[in-house]
């Protein structure tokens, strides 16, 4: 009997242990890139990189503001291409073959509102959203070992059913930021495959620290590098860049 009550004692321990370590990271976190109060001060991100695809270097422009508004600008070959353009209503990308703009459906648009709703970062005010944060032990990630974090937030609907979102989080244990991320393709040709991101080389951006190096991909094979030329917080953007771009109809003689 009294082998029993220890055992639910250090098992309601450990869950208290556990509730109260996931915070903690968390507040490590934030107090390490900036403090909670700078980061609620963001309203929008606009970041310059380069991502290396097969030795070639492709400069992005990649603009998301607190509003929801979202969109990419890729430059390749003399061409500005936009991707994945938000206006809070609209989501919009350009056909790289016809090269003209082309709607995305209902569903694409709430995933992307869901995405949006975690701006500038998904563990910010984390609780008030709805999500949870759960520490699921240590993990060693390229040599540093790190806190595996699940974090789950609102769930997608996808092909008509609710499919929950969740990411696995793992945190630099020296220095308690992100390094990696993972979560599984719900969709697409890469359903089933886990998405991996690695981030380094935190510097500043305005009064946070954001990473400046990441390599995004599938898990098991080699991804491709993106590496930050300049970050600006709460920069201006005019509205007219989102808009989807309607057709013009030829004029009648």
């Amino acid at each position: 009997m009294l082998k029993r009550i220890l055992v639910l004692i250090a098992l309601v321990c450990s869950y208290s242990i556990n509730a109260q370590t996931v915070d903690e990271i968390i507040s490590n976190y934030f107090e390490n890139t900036g403090g909670v109060e700078n980061w609620e001060k963001i309203e929008g991100v606009k970041m310059s990189a380069k991502v290396n695809q097969g030795g070639m270097e492709i400069p992005i422009e990649i603009v998301q503001l607190k509003s929801g508004k979202m969109m990419t600008t890729i430059n390749f070959q003399g061409q500005s291409i936009k991707q994945g353009v938000f206006d809070g209503e609209v989501l919009w990308s350009t056909n790289f073959m016809t090269q003209k703009a082309e709607k995305s459906d209902e569903e694409a648009i709430n995933m992307l509102k869901n995405e949006m709703n975690q701006f500038p970062d998904p563990f910010l005010n984390y609780k008030e959203k709805g999500y949870t944060a759960e520490l699921m032990g240590t993990e060693t990630v390229d040599g540093a070992e790190t806190f595996k974090i699940k974090l789950t937030t609102t769930p997608n609907i996808i092909e008509g059913k609710e499919v929950p979102s969740v990411s696995y989080y793992f945190f630099d244990n020296e220095n308690f930021v992100p390094i990696q991320v993972q979560e599984e393709i719900m969709e697409g040709p890469g359903k089933g495959m886990v998405s991996e991101v690695k981030m380094s080389d935190y510097q500043e951006a305005g009064d946070v620290y954001m990473p400046y190096s990441m390599t995004q991909g599938v898990k098991g094979q080699p991804g491709a590098p993106i590496t930050m030329d300049s970050i600006e917080i709460n920069p201006t953007v005019d509205d007219s860049e989102f808009a989807f771009p309607e057709e013009e109809t030829p004029e009648e003689n």
